[in-house]
């Protein structure tokens, strides 16, 4: 990993990022700070990461949607993202749904919906549990593969 900084959720719900690898003790350990993921370039499962589980945790959306369109996790990208996460997307109305990899109804399964596919991926991880962690806590990716 080439980490270059951290983002952290604050817990006004902007999304806030730190420059430099130094700085993840002082997010860790602030009682503002909800959440922290590292920022790596080139790293594309950690950028949707950040853009969803932000985003199902109540991070301001303009500023997550601002986030995606400059790391280009744009919709046709959450198709990619989502096939290599297996989460199943499909237009369901007007909306977006998403769901997991052992998804039989709407009844019984988390399901995830959204004007945007990104945003019905959150829906997913909301639906699902997703929690804030800053250290040691399990993934959306994670949560899904044990599903």
């Amino acid at each position: 990993m080439n980490i270059v900084g951290y983002y952290y959720l604050h817990e006004n719900g902007q999304l806030i990022y730190k420059p430099g690898t130094d700085c993840v003790a002082d997010i860790r350990d602030s009682d503002l700070a909800r959440m922290l993921w590292p920022c790596d370039p080139g790293d594309r499962l950690g950028a949707w990461r950040i853009i969803v589980e932000s985003l199902a945790l109540g991070a301001d959306r303009t500023r997550v949607m601002e986030l995606a369109g400059k790391w280009h996790c744009d919709e046709s990208d959450a198709d990619e993202f989502a096939s290599r996460i297996s989460v199943t997307l499909a237009l369901d109305g007007n909306a977006w749904c998403a769901t997991g990899p052992n998804f039989t109804n709407l009844q019984e399964c988390p399901a995830g919906f959204g004007e945007t596919k990104i945003e019905a991926i959150a829906a997913l991880a909301r639906s699902m549990g997703f929690s804030a962690s800053k250290m040691w806590g399990i993934t959306f990716p994670q949560m899904l593969a044990a599903a």
